[in-house]
């Protein structure tokens, strides 16, 4: 018996734990090997279903509307603002005269039955409230303060943004991805119908 307890132990009971502790693991690893390959099957395609495939198309799907998104909102603008420009101003109007107006014009007059011309000066007057047309073609200088009270609506383009850029590049790391997650087999059933059809095809 103590022949046999030196064989197995070797007068080291470290060496003989360490040994015994390196065989069970790989005898439970090999157990839980198995376990997985029987199982595998069974939990991936729910696992691609119900929690790969949906998270990578959502991720995917947010990230282009995203990119396309557009930031609409709207500015209250409330401030004096300091106008200091030239305005071109050529239009019509009508003035009235306030008071009369005196006339004094050169004039010729011709005589009848070649009696020959006579120069001589007209005076006349315009009288008040006469409505005259006025043609204004003139530079208006405007520099005073002007208050703005008003809501400006704003568009903006995300894409056009700081942000757009990250956002494309999130898109662009997922779009492949979500694809290869979508062409992935969905069921065990459709796996073997594609693993057959791989096998069957000519080369």
């Amino acid at each position: 018996m103590n022949e046999r307890s030196n064989w197995v132990w070797e007068g080291k009971p470290w060496e003989a734990f360490k040994s015994f502790a390196i065989i069970f693991s790989f005898v439970l690893n090999f157990i839980l090997l198995i376990v997985l390959l029987l199982m595998g099957p069974l939990i991936f395609p729910v696992i691609l279903n119900n929690t790969v495939e949906p998270i990578v198309s959502g991720l995917n799907d947010s990230f282009v509307l995203m990119s396309n998104a557009t930031i609409s909102t709207t500015i209250p603008l409330d401030k004096d603002l300091q106008l200091n420009t030239t305005i071109p101003l050529s239009t019509t109007t009508d003035v009235r005269i306030i008071e009369d107006v005196p006339l004094s014009v050169n004039a010729t007059f011709v005589l009848p039955a070649g009696g020959g011309t006579i120069n001589g000066t007209v005076i006349l007057a315009l009288p008040a409230n006469t409505t005259l047309p006025v043609a204004l073609n003139l530079d208006v200088p405007v520099n005073q303060p002007v208050h703005v009270s008003t809501d400006v609506p704003v568009q903006i383009k995300l894409s056009e943004t700081d942000l757009g850029v990250p956002f494309a590049k999130l898109q662009n790391l997922f779009n492949p991805l979500n694809d290869l997650v979508t062409n992935l087999p969905s069921s065990n059933e459709e796996l073997a119908q594609r693993a057959s059809g791989a096998v069957l095809e000519p080369r």
